[in-house]
């Protein structure tokens, strides 16, 4: 699994120097660098994006991050009290999605004060010490959270649960009444929407999961390129650790999908 990171320095100059030191320990093999941005909050309290992530599958979860971070640190006063009492921003669907929980937000958002930058990062590590000691030597705070994709589970969940209704209606409507026939008929039509619709959902989420897994095995198998002799085992270790979890999310995605096909072609 990925881990988010939010490291804070005092000023702009120094979370640059941050990204340029992200980059070597990438290039040593230390961790793995997926994607990163760099956030301002100005001595008003307003938050810029001073560099964003780069486009495509790669950097798509530290975009997601960023948007959140944005909407919900620079946002309106009492938007994370209101985290607190249960209030769900829209903002805040992506990142919650991500396994991004309040604790999380609430550490950078006392951590990111007026004047402060951050670089908000996504990356795999094996050892915490080479980043921390790194990011400490120019003055950085290392925040720390783990990716957990929720989404294929709630998709896949939905998908069963339109299934078992529309399997439901179907068993209704095979023994109702003249009379029921036309009332269930119009619920039986609407479950069947309903199920083709959470079938392009899964189809979606699984193209979108290959395409972000390739992506970063790609990444890796350059970093392998580069890495020196002692490097190049962990790498094979996070490539191996990357396939193996994409497989168990990809099954589950594709049972959804296969039982949303078998019971739209019945």
């Amino acid at each position: 699994m990925s881990k988010f990171v939010v490291i804070v320095f005092p000023d702009e100059a120094q979370a640059y120097r941050g990204t340029q030191a992200l980059k070597e320990l990438h290039f040593e093999g230390s961790l793995t660098l997926y994607g990163m941005a760099v956030i301002a909050k100005d001595a008003e309290g307003k938050l810029s994006l001073k560099q964003a992530a780069d486009p495509g599958p790669l950097s798509a979860a530290v975009g997601a991050l960023v948007g959140g971070l944005i909407g919900v640190i620079g946002g309106p006063v009492g938007v994370l009290a209101g985290m607190a009492g249960g209030t769900l921003f829209g903002s805040m669907v992506d990142i919650f999605n991500y396994g991004v929980g309040e604790d999380f937000l609430l550490k950078v958002s006392d951590e990111l004060k007026p004047g402060k930058t951050v670089i908000v990062a996504e990356l795999s590590e094996d050892w915490r010490t080479p980043l921390d000691a790194r990011m400490e030597a120019l003055g950085g705070i290392v925040l720390r959270t783990w990716r957990a994709d929720f989404e294929d589970e709630q998709i896949a969940r939905e998908a069963a649960a339109i299934k078992a209704d529309f399997d439901q209606l179907r068993r209704e409507y095979a023994q109702a009444s003249a009379d029921a026939k036309a009332t269930l008929k119009v619920k039986l039509d609407e479950a069947k929407a309903a199920l083709e619709r959470a079938e392009q959902r899964v189809e979606a989420r699984r193209e979108a999961l290959e395409k972000e897994v390739n992506a970063k095995i790609a990444a890796l198998q350059q970093q392998l390129g580069q890495a020196h002799a002692e490097a190049k085992h962990d790498i094979n270790k996070r490539i191996a650790a990357l396939r193996a979890d994409y497989e168990a999310r990809s099954a589950k995605l594709k049972q959804a999908w296969t039982l949303a096909k078998e019971a739209l072609a019945a």
